[in-house]
């Protein structure tokens, strides 16, 4: 009898802990406006830096579906080729032809990601009102730092 109630009051700790762990996740702040490590996503940081009104936040939404359809498509293709690459090495002799070609392609394709980037980056201006131009400028300083992964802390 001593193992069912030691087995019961276990099952109903752990049963309490999972509640109190899906509570913190729930409660503990809106997760879609997060980005990495609770950082706020870059789409907000953008829209509250710049001021954007409805109309231009809208706008700025149909830029970001178009971005990431676009970036999407290209890692895609970035994926295959590496595929492509990689399986060079199942052969016995690689064939340097073929593995310099689908270098230069992944290579291509990196700067038609970067030009995805910057692209999107002019529309976002031009969705800018003039007395926001100035903040769009100072916003310039800070898209890699907005853009990047947090560094690891070392402990």
């Amino acid at each position: 009898m001593d193992k069912i109630k030691l087995l019961t009051f276990s099952v109903i700790i752990l049963l309490i802990l999972n509640i109190v762990t899906l509570g913190f996740f729930i409660f503990s702040g809106n997760q879609s406006e997060g980005g990495f490590n609770g950082r706020p996503k870059p789409e907000k940081i953008i829209i509250n830096k710049l001021d954007f009104d409805e109309q231009q936040v809208k706008a700025y939404k149909e830029l970001i579906h178009w971005h990431r359809n676009n970036i999407d498509s290209l890692q895609e293709q970035i994926r295959d080729t590496k595929q492509r690459l990689y399986s060079e090495l199942i052969k016995s002799e690689v064939d340097n032809k073929v593995k310099d070609s689908l270098v230069n392609k992944l290579a291509n394709i990196q700067k038609e990601i970067e030009n995805t980037h910057f692209k999107h980056f002019q529309d976002i201006k031009k969705l800018c009102k003039k007395e926001q131009l100035d903040r769009f400028n100072d916003l310039t300083n800070e898209l890699s730092k907005i853009f990047s992964k947090p560094k690891p802390h070392d402990d």
